[in-house]
């Protein structure tokens, strides 16, 4: 394992974490900043739950299953918590998306296992 990957994997729970209040505050806020834009909402969702996916199976090894569907239920609970907030909408599409994007962070996740050469990231 390289040193690079060995920092990241110890830094990975506080970065998942500051990743979950960055996504929550994104989605929860009335009208999100435009710097945060991708210019496509799909993209938002789906990178942002790619990067949870990838940081959260570092920090919690052996907890993927638990990590994805944990994340599923956060970007459903999003999008209920969305009907309340001024100027946001529900839209199944982008609970889709978030699943994707979970999808991309396993993908992810074992090629960062094949380049280590560790079996359990």
């Amino acid at each position: 394992m390289t040193p690079t990957l060995r920092r990241l994997i110890g830094l990975a729970p506080a970065l998942f974490a500051l990743t979950l209040f960055a996504v929550s505050y994104l989605a929860l806020c009335p009208a999100p900043p435009r710097a945060a834009d991708l210019g496509w909402d799909k993209l938002n969702h789906f990178s942002a739950f790619g990067m949870l996916t990838l940081l959260g199976s570092l920090a919690w090894p052996g907890r993927q299953g638990r990590l994805a569907g944990g994340l599923l239920a956060y970007g459903g609970l999003i999008e209920i918590l969305q009907t309340q907030v001024p100027g946001r909408a529900a839209e199944w599409a982008d609970l889709l998306a978030d699943g994707i994007g979970i999808l991309l962070g396993l993908g992810l996740l074992l090629v960062l296992r094949r380049l280590s050469g560790r079996k359990s990231a």
